[in-house]
């Protein structure tokens, strides 16, 4: 008998006296109750099979948003249970062999084992984990995603073996700039970032001077503890109630029809890949709230809930992606001035001229991105140039506009 009502919920619940944004807590508790079904729970659907593996990836501006400390319960919670997790910074060849070393069976409803090799990679310094344009690592991480059957590969010396049942998910975190050095070109857009959920924030959650672990924070670990164990022991096929099936197919009629992000090509695999990824937190929340393995409506309207929210923000993570060199300085001088509006010309040459340099190629810039909505500029009768932010009614720049 579980404890708690919703795992993910009261996961949140623990974190509330902390200090990174609601997201990431929220997201760090998906890909716990991920970990922990592994390989042995599924949900078939027609000619395809559904796996509850998720690549998460926090995404924010170094420092600023407690990325580290979002992960750090979820961390713990998994060790405790006894979850296998990767080593935070290894070669590929011993990723490849923890990976085979974590083969294990499952027996479901009585009937022959199920054999699986379910590993969970968790980085605080995702990037350091990838290294700089591993193309691959990137590469399996791309075919490991879609929980093949058998997956062969080459050895050092050149032999042949194979890992069966491949599971593997993922959370990490790291920052705009990193995504853009440590990623080949080609990855982004498309293979790797198509299969991943990024949730950007800017700032963290609130402030929290003290954080303390009350008698009451205690035993409400516990019960995560506990509830995480059983979720853990669940396995076998999960099955949809009439009602989610009929949601499904009036939502995933309806958003192959919307263009969720116009104008931003590094996010166009990602929405083809978009059913996929409700269906696979549809099964999360599901495991999330009950251990009857049935996913209901209630499933699908959150999982579609929650990527909306996230998707809001989603294009964020690519804005300093692009041919242009300055687009990343682009990007920071809007937040500046998103943090420090009113200010001036002035001031925000002296904070980046380091990075543009020249006076007149700084204000052709200032001037690109006044022309895209996301600053206004005023001259005064003194000469000073007043520079405003107008995020916050600029939608177009909300859903992420490239400079």
């Amino acid at each position: 008998m579980r404890k708690l009502k919703d795992w993910i919920n009261a996961f949140v619940d623990f974190c509330e006296n902390s200090e990174p944004p609601t997201t990431y807590k929220k997201w760090v508790g998906v890909s716990v109750v991920a970990a922990a079904l592994q390989r042995k729970c599924l949900l078939n659907w027609g000619y395809l099979t559904f796996y509850p593996n998720m690549y998460i990836v926090l995404v924010g501006p170094a420092g600023k948003t407690r990325k580290g400390t979002a992960m750090t319960p979820g961390y713990h919670l998994l060790r405790d249970v006894g979850i296998k997790i990767a080593a935070e910074a290894t070669t590929r060849e011993a990723l490849i062999q923890e990976l085979r070393r974590s083969v294990d069976t499952a027996t479901v409803n009585g009937s022959a084992p199920v054999i699986h090799s379910s590993l969970t990679i968790y980085s605080q310094e995702l990037t350091v984990f990838l290294g700089t344009k591993n193309t691959q690592l990137i590469m399996d991480l791309t075919d490991w995603y879609d929980c093949r059957d058998r997956w062969v590969y080459r050895t050092k010396n050149m032999g042949v073996d194979e890992i069966t049942g491949v599971w593997v998910n993922l959370i990490g975190a790291t920052t705009p700039e990193l995504i853009r050095t440590a990623l080949p070109r080609d990855a982004i857009g498309g293979g790797l970032t198509s299969r991943m959920i990024f949730i950007y924030e800017d700032k963290k959650g609130k402030i929290v001077p003290h954080p303390q672990m009350t008698a009451d924070l205690i035993k409400l670990y516990n019960d995560l503890l506990d509830d995480l164990q059983m979720i853990h022991q669940m396995a076998g096929e999960f099955t949809v109630t009439p009602s989610f099936v009929k949601a499904w197919e009036a939502w995933y009629t309806s958003q192959s029809r919307v263009d969720l992000f116009p104008g931003i090509h590094e996010l166009n695999s990602y929405v083809e890949r978009r059913a996929n990824h409700v269906m696979k937190l549809s099964m999360i929340l599901s495991a999330s709230r009950s251990d009857e393995m049935i996913v209901d409506v209630q499933d699908l309207e959150r999982a579609v809930g929650m990527l909306e929210e996230i998707e809001i923000k989603m294009p964020k993570v690519f804005a300093g992606v692009g041919q242009s060199p300055t687009s990343d300085v682009a990007e920071r001088i809007i937040q500046h001035v998103g943090l420090h509006s009113p200010t001036t010309v002035r001031d925000l040459f002296r904070i980046f001229f380091r990075d543009v340099g020249d006076r007149k190629a700084f204000l052709d810039l200032m001037s690109s991105i006044e022309y895209s909505g996301a600053i206004k500029m005023e001259t005064r009768e003194n000469g000073d140039i007043i520079v405003r932010s107008t995020i916050d009614d600029f939608k177009a720049f909300n859903k992420g506009n490239d400079m």
